[in-house]
Order: structure tokens, then C-alpha cells, then sequence
């Protein structure tokens, strides 16, 4: 697209009259037309009037983020309670805002009333408050750390005495104190991050091209499109899930449990499931991340479980039920927290290292009497180093609309005060002098994951919330609710450092689509808001519908939040509740994580591309394969549909691939609804073996 632009700007400007058969010639107007690519974006917008913040920031902008906010909620929390993973949905929250908002001014304008056409700065509104929203139902731990405060969850782990079942009044209050902090505490520094260090963010600024992209010619055709593809493949999707509930009238019926690689295969969860949520998964995420996850379901459920089975009586109790945490399952669960905790502890301290070290460098670099701006200190752009005309423009309206930095540090301290008077309240197990420390620390942490996310893109949100797990819960003891305490921690720590770092994404979105950093503020905390309500009230729909949930087996086993919860019980009770050579295999998988990061990062992108990520190996050790076989179909059709027509794939992969987790996951509410009337399917379709079946058949003829 970019280059077709290019070459319109070319035979616009008559490079073309130039004799084409000049070597010199072509490559001085292959320069030229480089040049002009570089400043080609802004140059194209620079006869439109940005908008001011308030201009920007519409009434049809938040109608349509509400509605996609409720949407993308169900798909994350889908994600959340079955394997876990989570792909940017970035791409969609922009498509899908672009065409709402599209169609609403297209009607408007044909009936007279329209006032304000649509800009990319108000795309730019849709896509943060949308992703601001659905993000809560991720960091807001529905399917780890608040879900696994539950007795549900608590009957699966060591631990049953200290429980705190979800409703929906305390899940919206808690979500509300422990949300805006983040907001709050990375805004004094938008201006080192953005323009000072110049950080990349690179979903961030991938976000902005595509969204810049929509409001020209070319890419509004590409787009529509590609939201034709999206529909397409949403309807499909939608349809095929309604398709699959007519057969699933009892346990263990439907699509779902179509053994497609063997009955034994089936019993060592290696079967293919018939999800286009995770074949969609699959169509986005990096082909690695759907091998690793393949591999790691291969080497526990192929390999290790097993043969840790075969050792029953000896390194366990053979009268242990399948669930109990001192038999097989605890393996499963530790031997996961391992590698986890061994490619979080690995990836923090890279991170960590390369924050400090540029942190280092950039300011080294400063003269010592310049003083490192913040909000209210908006030092002239440097003049001594030249800039191109894009960044002489952004920079001059990402300084226009201040956001003083007393606002923000007042902001803080207000909610903070809230928060250490209210969560006391809420969890008594949390001390105020708990939250009062953890508060202390948490504008570091957060300037720190903001900063290491604008180098690497890598939010290590989980990894400080594990941190406060093990240092908070320790602190209480298990005397005193160490369990619940270091799972409610998490919850506080997670929100804040996941937040900040989303929200410096959305900066620099902002940034490259000349949004004012107020609107991106505001936008981001009426997302935020929206989320805490939407969030609580899709899981609470879940948790009513689905009485299996969090249940291993079931269709949302929300493997993530019997994972947090057993996490807790080892920082407060040490290794004592690990079965028989589990801590061993604990210590030989943590060291495995951290060789394999070693050996990726040693051999490079280029030689270590073949190298599994410990991270992806380590979810389905749990819950098991399944899923991975759906991605590794995924990206099986993304490598096939690249080899035939690699152009098309790559414009319309990512769109096709949103259309199948879109439909799927919002299939989930009309299930979910119908599950709460009572309203059941009229067929069972379940899979027997020969000799199974040949005895059902026996007993009916009898």
C-alpha cells in the first residue's frame, strides 16, 4: 500500500519525464522517492485540521467502544478460562472501530445530520478505550489470581481453609480501587519515554500505521475489505459454535471430544477440538509459540505423565484421587510453576538489565545541566539535531495539551489513600502497612515494565504480580492468611504495572497518529472505568452458567488460577505440601528455563529461531495439548496461504484470523444465557471405543 502511495506521489510530481534509461537518474528518483516516503505520512494529512482533545473525544466514539468492549471481554475471558493465552487483539479493536464508526457517518451523512467527520485521532480514541476495557479482563485475574481465591479453586490445591468466593459487588470495587493507579503514575513521564528516549513500543506504533493507514484512500479500501473478510469469517465462526451446542446434551458430548487421533491418543489429551477460537489463536501468534506449546504438551502428556503414573504407590499414594494435589496433579502444577517462574525470573532480569543499561546510556548522553523533563516542564524540541517533518509535527502537538504533572501525582495519592482505606476491608488478611509498601514501590516497578515494554513489547505485568505473591504472603504467614493475602497483592501490583505499560503504548500510538495525549488519558481511563463493570459481569455470567467451571476436565478449566493459588501456598509454606521427587523435577525444569532463554538469546534471532519458548512449553503441562493441536492447524493454513499468495495472506490473515476468534468468543453469551434458562441440547454425540460399544449395545438389547 505504502508503495502504491509512492508511486502516485512519483508520477504526480513528473519524476517521470526523467530518462528512465539513466542508471544515475533512477537511482537520484529512487532517493527522492525514499526521501519523500519517509515524511509521506504526515505530509499526506498535513492539510487537515487535527482536532483539539475535546473534539476528539465523541460521544459515537465511546457508543462504539462500549459495544466492542463487551465483545472483546468475552473473548479474552474465553481465552482466559481455558488455556490462557491471549494474542494482541490491538489489530481488531482498530478494524472493527474503523468500520462501526464508518457505517454511523456514512448514514449520518446521507441523511444531512453529520457534523464531525471521522478522523484517525478519534480511531485512535476507539482502539485505546477498547483495549483499555478488555484488558481489565486479563489483568483483573479472572482466570488466575482472583478466581483462585475461590473454594472451587481452593478444593483443587493443599490449601482449603482460606477461601473468598467471587460476587460480583466486592469483584467491582476491588477492580475499581486498584485500576487507575497505574494511569496516574506513568503520566508525569510520557514525555521521556515518548520523545526523550524515543522507545518504540512496537504495538503501539504498529497500531498507529494501521489506524493512519484507514483514513487514506487506498487504506480505506484495503479496509473495508479486510472487515469483509472479518464478517465473513465472525459468521462462520458464530454459526459453527451455535452448530457444535446442539450435540453436547450431556458430559463429555460433542465436537469437542471427537477423538480425531486415536482413543489413546484422546485419553493423553492429543485430539483436535474443533475451536476456531484457537485455530483464529493460531493464525496470530508467532509460528514458535504455537511449536513451543505443542512440544511442551508432547514432552508432559506424551512423555512424563506417563511415566510419573507408572510410579504410583511409590512416589505417591496409589488411593490419592485423580485431583489431589499430592498425587499426579501436583507434578502437573509445580513442575509448570517451575519453568514459569524460571522464564519469568530470566526475561525480568533481561528486561531489567536493558532498562537500566539504556536508561544508562540516554542519560549519559544529556548534558549534566539539562534536566530531565516532565509534563509540566516542556522544554523546547532540540534544534540542533535535525528532525523530519513527521516528528517536528507530532512532537509539537504531543506537546500542545499538557497534563500537569500535580494532576497526576494528587491523582495518585488520592486513590492510593482509598485503596489502603478500603482493600483492609475487602481481604483482612491485607494490611494497610501491606498495601502502604506495596504502593511505595509500585511507580518504580510500573516506569520500569513501562519502559522495558517501549524496548522489547514484553508487558511482564504476571511477574511483578508473582513477586508480590511471594514477598506479601510471606510477610502475612500462613498463620494469618499468607495465601489470600499474597493472591489479593498480586491483584494490586498487576493492575498497576499493566496498566502503565498499556497506557505508554497508547501514548505512542497517540504520538504517531496526532492524538492528544488528553484524549488518549481520558479514553484510556473511561475504558478502564467500563472495564470494571463489564469484566466482572462477563465472568459473573460464566460463573453462574457454567457450574463446572475451574474444574479440571471441564470446558473452562481455568488452569492459570489453580497455578496462582498454588503459588501462594509455596510462598507461605515452603516445599513441605510438594509430593515425592517433585521439588527435584521442579529444580531440573526451573534451570531448564533458563538455559533455553540462554541458548535462544545467544544464538540470535537468525540461528536461535528453532528454539522453543519455556514460557509457551509450560501451559499445557496442566491442562494439556489440545488446544496447541488447534494453533498448530492454524498456522499450518496461515504457512500454506502464504506459500500460494504470501501479499493477500498478510493483508487479510490477521483479519480472517480476528473473524474466528470474534464469532466463537461471543458465542459464549448466548450459551451462556441459555445455560442460565435451563435450556438444554436435544443430542448427546459421544465416542466410544469398539469393545465399549459393543457392551452398550449388548445392554440395550437386553
Amino acid at each position: 500500500m505504502a508503495q502504491g502511495e509512492r508511486e502516485n506521489n512519483v508520477h504526480e510530481n513528473g519524476w517521470v519525464e526523467e530518462e528512465e534509461n539513466d542508471p544515475n537518474q533512477k537511482n537520484k528518483r529512487n532517493l527522492r522517492a525514499e526521501e519523500e516516503e519517509v515524511i509521506s505520512v504526515e505530509r499526506y494529512f498535513e492539510n487537515q485540521e487535527v482536532p483539539s482533545w475535546r473534539q476528539q473525544l465523541t460521544v459515537r466514539a465511546f457508543v462504539v467502544s462500549f459495544v466492542l468492549s463487551i465483545l472483546f471481554c468475552f473473548i479474552v475471558m474465553k481465552l482466559n478460562l481455558t488455556a490462557g493465552i491471549i494474542p494482541s487483539l490491538n489489530v481488531s479493536a482498530g478494524l472493527l472501530g474503523y468500520f462501526f464508526v464508518r457505517i454511523w457517518t456514512k448514514f449520518l451523512s446521507k441523511s444531512g445530520f453529520l457534523k464531525q467527520p471521522f478522523t484517525r485521532q478519534e480511531n485512535t480514541v476507539i482502539q485505546t478505550c477498547v483495549v483499555a476495557s478488555s484488558g481489565i479482563a486479563f489483568s483483573g485475574g479472572f482466570g488466575s489470581y482472583l478466581f483462585g481465591m475461590s473454594g472451587r479453586i481452593a478444593s483443587q490445591s493443599t490449601d482449603t481453609t482460606h477461601i473468598k468466593d467471587p460476587a460480583l459487588s466486592w469483584i467491582i470495587g476491588f477492580l475499581f480501587v486498584v485500576s487507575f493507579l497505574g494511569l496516574f503514575s506513568v503520566v508525569p513521564l510520557r514525555k521521556i519515554m515518548i520523545i526523550d528516549f524515543k522507545l518504540t513500543y512496537p504495538s503501539g506504533t504498529a497500531t498507529a500505521h494501521l489506524i493512519n493507514s484507514f483514513h487514506t484512500p487506498e487504506g480505506a479500501k484495503l479496509a473495508k475489505k479486510q472487515v469483509r473478510a472479518l464478517g465473513k469469517f465472525f459468521s462462520f465462526s458464530f454459526l459453527w459454535g451455535f452448530f457444535q451446542w446442539f450435540y453436547t446434551a450431556g458430559d463429555d458430548c460433542g465436537f469437542v471430544y471427537f477423538p480425531s487421533l486415536g482413543l489413546k491418543a484422546y485419553k493423553n489429551k492429543f485430539y483436535f477440538d474443533f475451536s476456531a477460537t484457537y485455530v483464529g489463536v493460531g493464525m496470530i501468534c508467532p509460528y514458535m509459540v504455537n511449536i513451543s506449546v505443542l512440544l511442551g504438551g508432547i514432552l508432559s502428556w506424551g512423555l512424563m505423565w506417563p511415566l510419573i503414573e507408572n510410579r504410583k504407590g511409590d512416589w505417591f499414594s496409589a488411593d490419592l484421587s485423580s485431583g489431589s494435589m499430592n498425587g499426579l496433579q501436583g507434578y502437573k502444577v509445580f513442575i509448570a510453576i517451575a519453568m514459569i517462574l524460571g522464564d519469568g525470573l530470566y526475561n525480568f532480569l533481561k528486561v531489567l538489565s536493558r532498562t537500566l543499561t539504556g536508561l544508562y546510556t540516554q542519560i549519559k548522553q544529556k548534558e549534566v545541566g539539562v534536566i530531565l523533563p516532565v509534563a509540566d516542564r516542556s522544554s523546547p524540541v532540540d534544534t540542533s539535531i535535525e528532525t523530519s517533518y513527521d516528528d517536528q509535527r507530532r512532537t509539537q502537538l504531543f506537546l500542545k495539551d499538557q497534563i500537569p504533572t500535580w494532576f497526576a501525582v494528587a491523582g495518585y495519592v488520592a486513590i492510593a489513600a482509598i485503596s489502603i482505606g478500603t482493600l483492609p476491608h475487602l481481604f483482612p488478611e491485607l494490611k494497610w502497612y501491606h498495601i502502604v509498601v506495596i504502593y511505595l514501590f509500585a511507580p518504580t516497578l510500573a516506569f520500569c515494565n513501562a519502559y522495558g515494554c517501549g524496548l522489547t513489547d514484553w508487558s511482564l505485568a504476571s511477574t511483578y504480580g508473582k513477586l508480590a505473591i511471594f514477598t506479601i504472603g510471606a510477610w502475612a504467614g500462613a498463620s494469618h492468611g499468607g495465601v489470600l493475602a499474597g493472591l489479593a497483592a498480586c491483584g494490586v501490583m498487576m493492575n498497576i504495572v499493566s496498566t502503565a505499560s498499556d497506557l505508554s503504548q497508547d501514548f505512542k500510538t497517540g504520538f504517531l497518529t496526532l492524538a492528544s495525549p488528553r484524549s488518549m488519558f481520558v479514553s484510556q481511563v473511561i475504558g478502564t472505568a467500563m472495564g470494571c463493570v463489564i469484566s466482572p459481569c462477563v465472568f459473573w455470567l460464566f460463573y453462574k452458567a457454567f457450574d463446572d467451571l475451574g474444574l479440571p476436565g471441564s470446558q473452562y478449566p481455568s488452569p492459570y488460577a489453580v497455578v496462582y493459588r498454588n503459588m501462594a501456598i509455596l510462598g507461605v509454606e515452603g516445599f513441605s505440601s510438594l509430593p515425592k521427587n517433585c521439588l527435584l523435577l521442579c529444580y531440573v525444569f526451573f534451570g531448564a528455563a533458563i538455559l533455553i532463554n540462554l541458548l535462544k538469546d545467544f544464538l540470535g534471532k537468525e540461528r536461535g529461531w528453532f528454539i522453543p519458548i519455556p514460557m509457551a512449553m509450560a501451559i499445557p503441562f496442566y491442562i494439556g495439548p489440545y488446544f496447541a493441536i488447534d494453533m498448530c492447524v492454524g498456522s499450518l493454513i496461515l504457512f500454506v496461504w502464504q506459500k500460494i499468495n504470501k501479499p493477500k495472506a498478510d493483508a487479510f490473515a490477521p483479519a480472517v484470523a480476528s473473524g474466528l476468534i470474534c464469532g466463537d468468543g461471543i458465542w459464549t453469551l448466548p450459551a451462556s444465557i441459555l445455560a442460565l434458562a435451563g435450556v438444554k441440547p436435544p443430542i448427546c454425540m459421544k465416542f466410544l471405543s469398539r469393545a465399549t460399544n459393543t457392551k452398550v449395545d449388548k445392554f440395550l438389547s437386553s
